[in-house]
Formats: C-alpha cells, sequence, structure tokens
C-alpha cells in the first residue's frame, strides 16, 4: 500500500516511544522498591475538580449529548471570554472563540485556514514537536531557528527578520512553552508581532500553560497586546493543563472576527463539533469554587518547580533558565551523563530508566539545536514522587 508524501513527513513522536518502554519496565519493577516514576508525560496528575466532574454526570443524565454548534456552545464561548477579561484584561469578544477537540484541533483549523503549500512558518528550537508536524500536514514547511538559554529558548524579532523569506507565512510561538516552560517577554512579543504583522503575516500562538504561569512579568496573554494589536493574534489554548481536563479532549482557538466563519466551515466538515459532554463539564470550570480549586493547584505547582529545579542543578543536571510557567525542567545532562558512562540525551534517559526506574524524556522530539544535550523533566507530579526521584539521582550521580 502506497503511504502519502504527507504521513512519511511526520516524524515519530519519540516521547511515546520512550513512554512505551518505561510502561513495558514499570511492569516488572511494580512490586520492588523501586517502582517506577513517570516524570517523562506532560500531564497533570490532578483531575477535573469535583463540579466540573458533576456537570459532566449531569448532562449525560439530562440527555444534553446531541451535537452542538461547530463553535461550541454559546455559554461556554462566553465564559471563556469573561474569563480573559478578568484574569488577563483582554478584549477578546465571544465571536472570535472556537471551541475545538483539544488544543491539536485547534492548531489544526488554524493550520488548515492559514497554510498554503510551500508557505513557511517560523518557530523556536527547541519546541513542541506536534507543533511543526501540524504544519507539515497542512502541506507548509515548519522553519526551526536556534534559540539559546540567553534569549530564554524564545524567539527575538531580529531572528525573525533575518529569517523571514519571500514564502515565509508567519511565526508559531508558544508562551510558556513545552519543553523549557519559558515565556516570551511581553515587549518583546509586542516587537515580534508589529514586525510580521507590518509583513501581512500571522502570528500564532500556542497559550496552552498560560493559565500555569508563576511570574507577574510574564503571566498575560498575546490577546492584550496593546493598541489593538491583540486583535490580530490567533491563540490556540486547551482545558488540559490548567484545568486539568486532559483525557476530556477539548481545547479553543481565538482568531479575528473575519476569521471566524472560514474555520466554522473546516470545523463543522473535519469534526462537527468538540465532545457535547465535555463542553457541558467546562462551563463549570469557571464558577469561583473551581476557579479557587485551580490557583491552589497553580500554587501547588509553583512549589514543585520551586524545590525541584534547584535540586536539578545541585546534582549536575543544570536548567539554564528557570521555567516561568507550565511544568517543565529543560536540563543540561552532559556531566550527569558523563558520570553515568553513556554520551546523550538518549542514552542517559534508558541509563536512568534502567538503573533507578526514573522515566524522563531526551531532547530528540523537540527540535535540532543540541537535542542530545538536554532531557525535559515533568513535574506534574506529586512532591513525594519528586523527592523520591531526587534520592533516586543522587543514589548515581552522588
Amino acid at each position: 500500500m502506497k503511504i502519502s508524501q504527507r504521513a512519511e513527513r511526520i516524524e515519530p513522536f519519540y516521547v511515546m516511544e520512550v513512554a512505551k518502554a518505561a510502561s513495558a519496565l514499570a511492569q516488572q519493577v511494580a512490586h520492588t522498591s523501586q517502582p517506577m516514576i513517570f516524570l517523562n508525560i506532560g500531564e497533570p496528575d490532578f483531575t477535573a475538580p469535583p463540579l466540573v466532574q458533576q456537570a459532566a454526570c449531569r448532562a449525560i443524565e439530562k440527555g444534553d449529548t446531541q451535537y452542538t454548534p461547530a463553535l461550541g456552545l454559546p455559554a461556554l464561548r462566553q465564559r471563556i471570554s469573561d474569563w480573559y477579561g478578568a484574569r488577563f484584561g483582554a478584549d477578546v469578544a465571544p465571536s472570535r472563540i472556537v471551541i475545538t477537540a483539544g488544543a491539536s484541533a485547534a492548531l489544526q483549523l488554524a493550520c488548515l485556514a492559514l497554510v498554503e503549500a510551500g508557505d513557511e512558518i517560523l518557530m523556536p528550537d527547541p519546541s513542541y514537536p506536534c507543533n511543526r508536524h501540524f504544519v507539515s500536514a497542512a502541506e507548509g514547511t515548519a522553519v526551526l531557528i536556534p534559540t539559546t538559554a540567553q534569549e530564554r529558548f524564545q524567539l527575538t524579532r531580529e531572528k525573525v527578520e533575518a529569517a523571514w523569506k519571500d514564502k515565509t507565512r508567519g511565526v508559531l510561538l508558544a508562551s510558556p512553552s513545552n519543553p523549557t516552560g519559558t515565556s516570551i517577554a511581553p515587549e518583546e512579543l509586542q516587537r515580534i508581532h508589529e514586525f510580521v504583522h507590518s509583513r501581512g503575516g500571522i502570528t500564532l500562538i500556542d497559550e496552552i500553560y498560560l493559565g500555569l504561569s508563576y511570574e507577574e512579568h510574564f503571566g498575560h496573554s498575546a490577546l492584550a497586546l496593546p493598541g489593538g494589536l491583540g486583535q490580530s493574534v490567533i491563540s490556540i489554548n486547551s482545558f488540559s493543563k490548567y484545568f486539568n481536563m486532559t483525557g476530556w479532549r477539548l481545547g479553543w482557538l481565538v482568531v479575528p472576527e473575519t476569521l471566524t466563519p472560514v474555520i466554522e466551515r473546516i470545523a463543522q466538515n473535519l469534526f462537527i463539533c468538540a465532545s457535547t459532554v465535555a463542553q457541558h463539564a467546562a462551563l463549570a470550570c469557571f464558577e469561583p469554587e473551581s476557579l479557587r480549586e485551580y490557583e491552589s493547584r497553580r500554587a501547588e505547582f509553583k512549589a514543585r518547580r520551586d524545590y525541584f529545579i534547584p535540586e536539578l542543578n545541585r546534582l549536575g543536571l543544570r536548567v539554564p533558565v528557570m521555567p516561568d510557567g507550565a511544568f517543565y525542567a529543560y536540563a543540561d545532562c552532559t556531566e550527569a551523563a558523563a558520570r553515568l558512562g553513556v554520551s546523550g540525551s538518549w542514552d542517559f534517559a534508558f541509563e536512568l530508566m534502567k538503573r533507578v526506574h526514573l522515566a524522563v524524556t531526551p531532547g530528540r522530539d523537540f527540535g535540532h539545536a543540541a537535542p542530545e544535550q538536554f532531557v525535559r523533566f515533568s513535574t506534574a507530579n506529586s512532591m513525594a514522587q519528586l523527592k523520591e526521584a531526587v534520592a533516586r539521582l543522587e543514589s548515581v550521580l552522588g
């Protein structure tokens, strides 16, 4: 059977290959003194709060399970709009919000609506691999631009200008970013968007970790850029991370007003609508009780970061930039790998898995800028598990 070139261009998702190996080993060591600790997957250990679960049950009991409009429940679009205003001071009309089957569907819809065959989209390296694969699936080309720790592993206006070519269609950013947990400074984001906008390009920004920001300077949505600039930004967001609804597969897209009917037409054909039960449940995310719970959990994620990053640095797993959001630590494993007698992040990850039953993600997924030098730790796990992970790392790294 002949496979499409489009499919062939999609690289393997190596984090899942590591996860499969870790899961297989976990079964073997489950009843030992060192069961597997998973710090490789970016999934909150919290689940949806009680009000959200109860709302889902009510929707099922009442039979509120039929298709919704392709753009999503009007009430949910309104609540997201209100949340932007209250949390970020951003004026986002409900008519600009499209409810999607996760952030993945949001990015797919945006790429299909805006990327032509041969278009180039500029992205930072390192970055989340699936983002560039959505560009490829839309027949575009993701152009990865190496970034440095001094740049917070984010693009600058100067780098965007230098890389802009005739085929460049726009930029795809992430703030906070996976795998680094770093955000773009608001003033730099404004400079980038001003340039892109002046060239008639598009600024897409992955903000799925925005709710999990820990520093006031960085915790701002691109949709709140001054002077009306936020009106032309396209933002991808999700109920998975801050709202702890990973398997519910619910996200949203914010687009300029003129793009809404285009996205609606594509969504009607590809998805019909996002999960109706998940949408009814998500309405309860914005109840005061739920928001208090989410803020308590955000404080817990910050506490985990504040404990774990210094411990990694102490053990020679240097994190060159303190993450200001999300739940990741992007650590230089060069020194630690040498201590274990291996070279590169891939072998280091499997050595940790074998020796101390600790699963982490090697840098191979995240781009071409020194992936062998870095591993990603996820702190989306309990403090007890993080402390045990540190003890195991210390036992082999000293």
